[in-house]
């Protein structure tokens, strides 16, 4: 599950180059009552300005019950005064968004906005109509103008309608790096501090091994053929996940919320171990309880209930999805340990072989030339994808949010201003672009215990290294404006600089074979 969606990091923080600014917002005011909703337009047909300060000033008239499609089709004692300058509203249908256009722009109309309650779709038309209307067009939800009604009730309200430009780099995406560089390190020093324990516990030379594992719960990955049959197993996930998703989601989603309440619990402890903070114990019967451990317990399994059933709630549970993803991925470091250098070497290559197969290989394969990677992290379409041209496609109600697998980092686009407001927009981050370079980082954090490397240099160098690749896939991704593989550069980054600090030292040697050597 940790390796699904590592092309994700750079699928959505894209989308600012392509989306050409088809969303809008309509501003509406009256009083001191505002709000804003969702609009969808064609910025080569009808630009709108860029700012609410720029923004023209229409009064709003609601015609919601006609199609507008001829002049009379205006309710009688309509004055043409009423009209003049006015943002009419009127129903979607019966006749093309042009021809609607057209008749409100000869009753003298400023603006024209259709309520439509199928999906909103950027208007189009021939390109020799688009020179015939020189008034703003704009498509909103038919649920949104219900909205308005009972927000403004039958006052006078004033509308404006603009697009405001986003960023060609949304600000988020240094967020997004801090938190995986910082999940990384941290993860990678907590692997490092368990080993120490371990060693200082057992009294060993150094090393450590499977024996010393087995007792935390750790596992070791020491045999390069089980590392072969663990990619191909997450291979076969795959595949069987992009043919039988509606199944296996559920199956995912229970897995994660153990998996995420476990490792959350394993944080929460470490964390209060760290403090010093004591506890009471007690019995019952021939069993043992620690008050502190249960209300850990209770405290993150309340989390992960809590996500399971909100998990669909775009608007704030991202919030908890990022937390409980964040622990799994510390928890996961902390928990597989790789014995040797050359196992690393050896999972991380065909990890990356794993990764540009299913990226840039499958897409010729599918018959929607999607790569079965990016169909499995996300799962179906989701409102407010990107069509064909440009066009924007928005849901005109409020769907059952489909289920989409919990492999990801959401961290909500900044600049998107008007995207959001129509369907929120996230930035993705693959879980496995942050363990599977982790698991080296960690490698290298108890290596620097092995050699009693006081500056803990494998630990900060592979950081630097992974941060470095981080920047370089962000870069390649702006200048190529298509999706990267993390991996790709990820794991040359830290392969290399983790072995030329090893060459560099004089300890290549101990470093290949780790806790096997002599």
């Amino acid at each position: 599950m940790a390796t699904l969606g590592f092309i994700l990091l750079s699928t959505i923080l894209l989308a600012a180059e392509k989306m050409n600014c088809q969303e809008a917002i309509l501003h509406l005011s009256y009083g001191g009552v505002q709000k804003e909703y969702c609009l969808v337009y064609n910025q080569s047909w009808t630009p709108l300005a860029r700012s609410l300060d720029q923004a023209v000033l229409f009064p709003l008239l609601n015609l919601s019950t006609i199609t507008l499609c001829d002049p009379s089709s205006v309710p009688p004692g309509t004055s043409p005064a009423l009209l003049n300058g006015s943002a009419l509203v009127v129903r979607g249908g019966e006749c093309n968004i042009s021809r609607k256009a057209l008749v409100a722009q000869s009753l003298g109309a400023g603006a024209l906005l259709v309520a439509s309650r199928t999906n909103l779709v950027t208007p189009s038309a021939n390109e020799s109509e688009y020179a015939k209307v020189h008034i703003p067009l704009a498509l909103m939800r038919y649920i949104d103008l219900l909205d308005t009604e009972q927000v403004f009730g039958g006052g006078q309200v004033q509308a404006q309608m603009f697009s405001p430009p986003q960023a060609a780099l949304d600000p988020n995406i240094a967020v997004m790096l801090l938190i995986a560089v910082c999940t990384v390190a941290l993860g990678g020093y907590w692997s490092g501090a368990c080993e120490r324990q371990r060693l200082t516990g057992a009294g060993a030379d150094g090393g450590g091994g499977e024996e010393k594992a087995a007792d935390s719960g750790d596992v070791f990955l020491y045999s390069p053929l089980k590392v072969v049959v663990f990619v191909g197993l997450m291979c076969l996930m795959l595949v069987l996940m992009y043919f039988f998703y509606s199944v296996l989601v559920y199956v995912f989603i229970s897995i994660f919320f153990l998996a995420s309440a476990t490792a959350l619990f394993s944080c929460f402890d470490a964390i209060l171990e760290l403090l010093g903070v004591g506890t009471v114990r007690f019995s019952v019967r021939r069993w043992e309880f620690s008050v502190r451990s249960l209300i850990l317990a209770a405290v993150c399994i309340s989390i992960a209930v809590v996500w399971v059933v909100y998990r669909n709630e775009d608007r704030w549970i991202w919030i908890l999805q990022d937390l409980l993803g964040i622990a799994f991925c510390l928890n996961f470091m902390k928990t597989i340990s790789l014995s040797n250098f050359k196992i690393c070497v050896i999972l991380l290559s065909l990890l990356l072989i794993y990764d540009v197969f299913f990226v840039f290989i499958t897409p010729y394969l599918t018959k929607n030339g999607v790569s079965i990677m990016v169909q499995v992290a996300l799962g179906p379409d989701a409102p407010g994808e990107k069509t064909q041209g440009n066009m924007v496609r928005i849901p005109a109600e409020p769907q059952t949010p489909s289920e989409k697998l919990p492999v990801v980092m959401r961290l909500p686009r900044f600049s998107a201003v008007a995207q959001n407001l129509c369907s929120l927009q996230f930035s993705l981050l693959g879980y496995g672009d942050i363990i599977i370079p982790g698991l080296l980082v960690a490698y290298c954090s108890r290596f620097d215990v092995w050699v009693n490397s006081s500056r803990k240099i494998y630990l900060v160098s592979c950081c630097i290294a992974y941060t470095l690749g981080m920047v370089v896939t962000f870069a390649v991704m702006l200048l190529t404006d298509s999706a990267q593989p993390a991996l790709l550069y990820l794991v040359p980054f830290t392969l290399l600089s983790s072995a030329a600090v090893a060459a560099r030292r004089g300890e290549m040697k101990h470093f290949w074979t780790g806790s096997v050597y002599q």
